[in-house]
């Protein structure tokens, strides 16, 4: 009965690990994961000038000096915080058209910028500088929606663009061929004319109607009616820890979390992340607890799993000399955060003890931190910064130099230590019996 029942769980498992495998190489879904992975370098410099404006500066500076130089921030923010949008549509047309293997990845680039200024509103309300009454202004962009509040539509029409473009330029008959003595870029420009005038056309159809019909525009039903109910979800504590410890899960069994987070959380911590540093630079109140800084500062210390706690207790406590081998492997690339070592090492794979700690150690340490924010016992998360951020350093520049992050963050890599530590001591007993040898 028993080997049946361990037949049946063995079986479950091969086929849950399949299945989710074939979630991670979907197409869509690893071309979000790209897209975002080459934006982050933009958000990241977006933290430094955040910080730099609001932190370093004004220890040196003060009045009209300290305006002069805070334009250095300022002038980064517009071009990165402020155009978020506009810069992750095309970055996910870049990455669907190339993991599509699709010959002119570029024509799609432009394609999804072209389709998400079309879908733009047509006419803006907008408040005056010392005014009270609103103005319609025709012909302009807005940072509002071309920035954080744009980013989940600039997702979807990268998207969409793209696999519309492509399909339609699978047709041959739509091909223009000027034939081979004319140089390849133009020769590519034009086998994708019709394409291009098609897709483009159909976005505009639709932006009329959306116009002339409900008098709306894309942007705003996207955000209305779908980026801001997720969100609310989304990155609630509830949803966020669920979500992330769904992930964590996942890593045990050899699926990065990254399946998970990157796309149903990812991009709505990213657009908290992006409200708090704007309003953080405009000195103004920090809307939000959780984003892309917070979570990973306070439930991925030393990595996923926060298994910089699982080294210490390691260090402090283990009398295998292998499980010791790995944790001084594994040490110096965890105090940045960078912890397949051990959990392939160790392993934490397919380890059911280390399994347990591994997912709800992270959940621990979000909510406990949740709590200190919400209390005012530490300041909210306002710079972006490196994911290879060690542990202490991440806590106090995150919150733009709050020492009290860094006692709390501290707090829960202590707790883990011992929280990690009896599941680690059955691991042990577990390996030392399969390996055949008496305690």
């Amino acid at each position: 009965m028993s080997d049946n029942v361990t037949s049946n769980m063995q079986s479950f498992t091969d086929r849950f690990v399949e299945f989710s495998a074939r979630i991670a190489n979907q197409v869509h879904l690893r071309s979000l994961r790209d897209a975002f992975a080459g934006v982050m370098p933009i958000f990241i410099l977006a933290g430094l000038a955040v910080l730099v404006n609001n932190v370093v500066f004004p220890w040196i500076f003060e009045g009209d000096t300290l305006v002069r130089f805070k334009v250095w921030g300022e002038a980064i923010i517009n071009g990165t915080l402020n155009i978020a949008a506009l810069l992750i549509a095309p970055m996910i047309a870049w990455s669907l058209a190339r993991n599509k293997n699709f010959g002119n990845p570029v024509s799609a680039v432009v394609i999804a910028l072209c389709s998400f200024i079309i879908m733009m509103p047509m006419q803006v309300d907008m408040v005056p500088v010392g005014g009270k009454v609103a103005v319609s202004l025709t012909s302009i962009l807005t940072f509002a929606n071309i920035g954080s509040t744009g980013i989940f539509a600039g997702v979807i029409i990268g998207l969409l663009s793209t696999e519309i473009f492509i399909r339609i330029a699978q047709f041959k008959r739509l091909e223009i061929n000027l034939g081979e003595n004319v140089p390849p870029a133009v020769s590519q420009s034009f086998s994708s004319l019709l394409p291009t005038i098609i897709t483009l056309s159909l976005f505009a159809v639709f932006a009329a109607l959306l116009n002339n019909l409900l008098h709306t525009d894309l942007i705003h039903l996207i955000t209305t009616l779908i980026q801001q109910p997720l969100r609310l979800i989304n990155t609630s504590l509830p949803g966020t820890i669920f979500i992330y410890s769904f992930g964590n899960f996942l890593f045990t069994l050899g699926i990065h979390q990254s399946v998970v987070n990157s796309v149903v959380l990812e991009p709505f911590l990213l657009i908290n992340t992006n409200e708090n540093m704007l309003a953080y630079a405009a000195g103004q109140p920090i809307p939000h607890i959780i984003n892309n800084i917070f979570v990973p500062t306070f439930g991925m210390v030393g990595g996923t799993g926060s298994t910089i706690s699982l080294l210490i207790a390691i260090f402090l406590f283990s009398r295998q000399k292998a499980s010791k081998q790995v944790a001084r492997l594994a040490i110096t690339p965890g105090l940045f955060n960078i912890n397949e070592p051990v959990i392939f090492g160790l392993p934490i794979v397919f380890n059911v003890p280390l399994m347990i700690p591994f997912v709800l150690l992270p959940a621990i340490g979000i909510f406990f931190a949740w709590v200190c924010t919400t209390l005012g016992l530490i300041s909210r998360c306002v710079v972006m910064i490196p994911w290879t951020t060690p542990p202490v350093l991440s806590a106090w520049l995150a919150t733009a130099g709050d020492w009290r992050a860094v006692v709390v963050q501290l707090i829960i890599i202590v707790f883990g230590v011992f929280f990690y530590l009896p599941f680690l001591k059955i691991s042990e007993r577990v390996a030392l019996r399969n390996n055949g040898i008496n305690e």
